[in-house]
């Protein structure tokens, strides 16, 4: 069925005229942008109890504190502006009308773009609401990017999103998908991007925010999101800003003994470099959106398994919509990386070298490459077992198209693809399609495939199949 998508302005009246929802309005940065939709609706005093701009750093902090990351435009200010809105509105009003009344607590803090238009446009928009009279407060969070190369239409983004979430508050938080598209409501992809989300309280607790996360993926919202290795969501580029970068591709279905020895014997490998420092060091494991959906639709379940047991193996995750590895790879050096590496397979690696996948590219495999091996950037190649005479193939006995033989012999002189040392040789024959299909078909061998965990908690849980 459908869904009638309303203007910013209806939305707004909508929401004044339902004498049962009441708040605050705390918005620094961009301005009050949000609050002006609701005045310009009309009948604004049906929803508006205050609104504040403390643009001053020194009234921003006498209002709500010194910020613990320094930072005025984050999360944690964000959520320090929500709560004390909250407990002020409430402290006022709760005696008055806390009856028939759900209080709420919108905040966002927000740089725009400067006068030199050379910073990053992005922020942090949020808020705290009853969902029905004296109940506990339930939260969300989101970060977003602003895209326009104008002040002024950033600004009048920001206001339209804020409506868009003030009311998707109210009227879809029963569908978490449906309020993740509602947010792009009277908006398009090249405005705004949404790359976090976190929804919290007594009655979201059936909301998986790494699935919720997700789906801003599926449908087209950022192009990356990341979980911690505690699966807690995480905003991407504050993981990864001015580090140096390890990340390894896979379905991960589930992560085998060769998983574990690429990453680690990679990270051996990079401790070597000159470049290595352990304290600016983060690796992740990241899957590609194309892989997920390659049997079809999107297997949730199958997806939260898998990140599971990433997380308990003590691993990052970040899911992407990159098929090609240029894109992520171009992706990832918008986030100001120190050094980047890669790790892949001879599998994969030589269908990177195919130039097949470049024909959409007016410069072809050149230009895929120009973009897949900037400075800072290094391909690690991981070793395989050839099934036919059991040679193991490395850099040096790969078979490349005669056509770009040269190219590849100069990225190899420029030690821009090396060769991973001190792999496990004994398990190079190990597939994660191997382990599915021995759990599919009742076989035990499957479980010395895989590490002790992984088993235990695939049998435990009954996870892929397992009967």
């Amino acid at each position: 069925m459908e869904r009638e998508i309303l203007s910013t302005n209806r939305k707004a009246l909508r929401l004044n005229l339902k004498p049962s929802i009441y708040g605050s309005f705390a918005e620094i940065g961009g301005g009050q942008e949000v609050a002006r939709f609701f005045f310009q609706a009309g009948g604004a005093s049906g929803t508006i109890a205050r609104t504040i701009s403390a643009y001053d750093m020194s009234f921003s902090d006498e209002i709500y504190g010194e910020s613990p990351s320094k930072r005025y435009v984050s999360k944690e200010r964000l959520e320090q502006m929500v709560d004390i809105e909250y407990e002020s509105l409430t402290d006022i009003l709760k005696v008055k009308r806390g009856d028939d009344t759900c209080f709420f607590a919108f905040a966002d803090t927000v740089a725009t773009l400067n006068f030199k238009k050379d910073n990053v446009s992005h922020g942090w928009i949020g808020m705290k609401f009853q969902l029905s009279p004296n109940s506990e407060p339930n939260s969300v969070v989101v970060h977003v990017k602003l895209l326009e190369n104008d002040n002024l239409l950033q600004q009048t983004t920001l206001g339209v999103f804020g409506v868009n979430l003030i009311f998707a508050a109210y009227h879809h938080y029963t569908t978490p998908n449906t309020f993740l598209q509602s947010l792009m409501d009277n908006l398009s992809r090249d405005r705004i991007e949404v790359n976090m989300i976190e929804m919290k309280g007594k009655e979201l607790g059936y909301v998986d925010n790494r699935l919720l996360s997700v789906q801003l993926v599926k449908n087209g919202m950022t192009d990356a999101t990341m979980f911690d290795r505690y699966g807690h969501v995480q905003q991407p580029a504050d993981m990864l800003y001015k580090k140096n970068i390890l990340v390894l591709r896979g379905s991960f279905r589930p992560i085998t003994y060769i998983g574990f020895d690429m990453l680690k014997a990679s990270y051996g490998l990079f401790k070597r470099d000159k470049d290595y420092q352990k304290e600016t060091t983060f690796a992740f494991c990241e899957m590609t959106l194309n892989n997920l959906l390659a049997e079809g639709d999107f297997d949730e379940r199958d997806f939260l398994e898998r990140v599971d047991l990433l997380n308990g193996m003590g691993q990052n995750v970040m899911i992407t919509n990159f098929k090609e590895f240029y894109k992520l790879v171009d992706h990832l050096s918008a986030y100001h990386i120190k050094n980047l590496r890669i790790i892949i397979g001879v599998v994969t690696f030589r269908k990177v070298i195919d130039e097949q996948y470049y024909k959409n590219l007016k410069g072809g495999i050149l230009e895929a490459f120009g973009k897949l091996f900037p400075n800072n950037m290094k391909l690690y190649l991981y070793p395989t077992r050839d099934y036919e005479n059991s040679e193991i193939k490395t850099s040096a006995n790969i078979k490349v198209p005669e056509n770009i033989e040269h190219l590849y012999i100069h990225l190899l002189q420029n030690r821009k693809i090396l060769d991973i040392p001190n792999v496990k040789e004994s398990r190079l024959h190990f597939r994660s399609t191997e382990v599915i299909e021995g759990i599919c078909n009742m076989q035990n061998d499957w479980v010395e495939k895989v590490p002790k965990y992984i088993s235990k908690t695939i049998i435990e849980r009954k996870l892929f199949g397992c009967i």
